[in-house]
């Protein structure tokens, strides 16, 4: 299936209500599971929090996690410090092929029982819980964060707490910071200093409920559409002008773009300002890859020169979002080039008109690219893969008033 998609008038003006942010909830997920006695508020409604949600509540044997990384990682750690619990954790075909075997290792290291149901180092994962004593362990730092939260986050709740010495340069540092902030906030006592991370055990954690803020990765594709129309003015409900995502450092990147973004009491306010664009932006997106893909889109869309870096994570997630991304730009008439870990697009103004965007099972390539219909009409394929992060994000549209059509 695919959906054609255009806007007629350039001008976007509404109230949206995106719902909590996805790296929270499935982090305040996980510890209400740890510690429960408290509510979760404005959690998200994504694919992968209900997944998650559901993962946490069961108690079958085997357990599908279909395409949420997170929910594989954190989990993983879970269940292996449940006692008695034995599950068969497993995904997607794509899931299967994500590398696991740091998060393995540290945990088999730390005294869990994890073996690899088919091929070494990837999912499916065989768990038999256990208590676990605790201790330090070492990492490389380049990975994931996601398994070193996973790690931080069950170190409370085991004997000696938990120690990472990290080696190398830390990836996605505002996540690991993201989900110490969230530990802090139950009273455990936390430290990260350096290259090393510390967590201690908490023997009785404080229960207070919690409101999740709205999700700032999901906003940056309304900043793209605010940049890439001639006049708009959008309000976004929830968001923080101190916020634990790494993310809202999107305000800064598209401050460069033409939009404000001035709060209003809880709301953030979005306008196009017309100003002179830059020719060329440079970023390192080492703590913020996931908002590679939508500067990118924007930045081809505007015709600015652009150069990303710290993207190396981006070649383990949903697909190869590096490759992705060159693939489908190129299809548009961009000239992008790739490396390992960056990207860079040249200043260039043709636009093929009519273009099908594949989204490779990605639903970050589906929105990103997205906003560019209010320049040229495009069709998307696959475009249920949005309900991963975003589900209410072609609604969303059709309020903005982009006109969207089932082909």
């Amino acid at each position: 299936m695919q959906i054609d998609i255009k806007h007629n008038t350039k001008k976007c003006n509404g109230k949206l209500s995106i719902t909590g942010s996805k790296s929270e909830t499935n982090r305040l997920l996980l510890l209400q599971g740890l510690i429960s006695g408290f509510e979760i508020k404005n959690k998200s409604n994504s694919e992968d929090s209900r997944l998650m949600k559901a993962a946490l509540s069961s108690k079958a044997k085997v357990i599908d996690i279909n395409h949420a990384g997170t929910a594989m990682r954190f989990l993983t750690a879970y269940f292996s410090q449940v006692d008695g619990r034995e599950v068969l954790l497993t995904g997607s075909k794509r899931m299967q092929e994500r590398p696991i075997k740091i998060l393995v290792d540290a945990l088999n290291f730390l005294g869990a029982k994890i073996k690899y149901e088919n091929k070494n180092g990837y999912p499916p994962l065989h768990i038999k819980g256990k208590n676990l004593k605790g201790g330090s362990v070492c990492l490389p730092a380049n990975i994931s964060s996601q398994f070193i939260s996973a790690l931080i986050m069950i170190g409370p709740f085991i004997e000696k707490g938990i120690e990472l010495k990290l080696t190398g340069k830390i990836t996605s540092k505002s996540y690991i910071n993201m989900t110490l902030l969230l530990l802090e906030r139950f009273g455990v006592e936390t430290n990260f200093d350096g290259q090393i991370i510390t967590v201690k055990y908490k023997h009785n954690p404080i229960k207070i409920d919690q409101i999740v803020e709205s999700d700032w990765s999901s906003a940056s594709y309304i900043f793209s559409i605010v940049a890439l129309s001639e006049e708009s003015e959008i309000s976004l409900k929830t968001f923080k002008s101190k916020s634990l995502q790494g993310d809202s450092i999107i305000r800064d990147i598209y401050k460069k773009l033409g939009v404000t973004s001035d709060f209003k009491g809880k709301n953030l306010i979005l306008k196009k300002e017309n100003i002179k664009l830059p020719k060329k932006i440079f970023y390192d997106l080492s703590n913020s890859p996931d908002i590679a893909q939508t500067i990118a889109v924007t930045c081809y869309g505007l015709g600015v020169e652009c150069e990303l870096v710290g993207l190396h994570t981006l070649k383990i997630k949903e697909t190869d979002r590096l490759l992705a991304l060159q693939t489908e730009l190129r299809k548009l008439g961009a000239n992008i080039s790739i490396t390992e870990n960056s990207l860079f697009l040249y200043s260039n103004s043709s636009f093929i008109n009519n273009c099908s965007i594949a989204t490779y099972n990605d639903h970050r390539m589906a929105m990103a690219f997205a906003p560019l219909s209010i320049i040229k009409p495009l069709s998307i394929q696959d475009p249920s893969v949005v309900s991963k992060s975003y589900p209410d994000f072609w609604n969303d549209l059709i309020q903005l008033g982009f006109n969207i059509k089932d082909r």
